[in-house]
């Protein structure tokens, strides 16, 4: 009898320890470089780095759970809004490792704006991006540069965005845009001066000018 409770015991104990292992242990490192503003209200799990320019709202979430994220210069997360770095583990690129032995970062590009409400779960992302209101991009989409995702558009499943594409409406109708999305300067050096008013920031904390390099 007291074998077989030994028995379950360490069936148990097994159990648990694959679950534990399963799990995605996130350690807090944020990076915040100069001339960007962080809300301390914002949600932010993992290993971040926010570039300069960058204006990230309160009730904001950014979640590097399958390894670092790089925000790119002059990007925009509003409230609500949501990016999130997690590879599901059917992708390819699960468990992938970098040359040093790192988890692989989510490189975002520069000059991307994410809108209330949208979740962007995609593990390829260019510059000069919206993501309107309430969009979602799932981790099985690559975006390229100069895309408007409509607001409501839900885009599931393998495929790849040309650059300057255009979805709308609830059934993601595509087309190409004619121009180059435009930078948004004119928003950020607004946010710039509003924010602090009614806000508390985040401390810049990384300057990549002053790091020294290693010896």
């Amino acid at each position: 009898m007291s074998t077989n409770i030994y028995l379950q015991f360490y069936l148990l104990y097994v159990h648990i320890f694959r679950k534990v292992k399963k799990m995605n242990i996130v350690r807090n490192d944020f990076k915040i470089m100069p001339r960007s503003m962080v809300c301390e209200d914002s949600n932010l799990r993992g290993d971040i780095t926010i570039s300069s320019g960058c204006v990230i709202h309160p009730c904001s979430t950014i979640i590097a759970e399958s390894g670092p994220i790089v925000l790119g210069e002059n990007c925009i997360v509003e409230e609500y809004a949501t990016v999130r770095y997690r590879i599901p583990e059917n992708h390819p690129d699960y468990g992938k490792l970098t040359e040093e032995g790192t988890p692989k970062p989510l490189i975002i590009g520069p000059d991307n704006v994410f809108e209330v409400g949208c979740t962007v779960e995609a593990l390829s992302i260019g510059e000069r991006n919206v993501f309107e209101c309430k969009s979602y991009v799932s981790a099985d989409v690559t975006v390229g540069s100069g895309c408007l995702i409509g607001a409501g558009c839900r885009l599931v499943g393998k495929q790849t965005l040309a650059d300057k594409t255009i979805l709308y409406t609830n059934e993601c109708l595509q087309r190409e845009a004619m121009d180059r999305q435009k930078t948004q300067m004119i928003q950020l050096d607004y946010l710039r001066k509003i924010l602090p008013n009614y806000h508390h920031l985040r401390k810049v904390n990384f300057d990549p000018k002053k790091v020294r390099p290693q010896v």
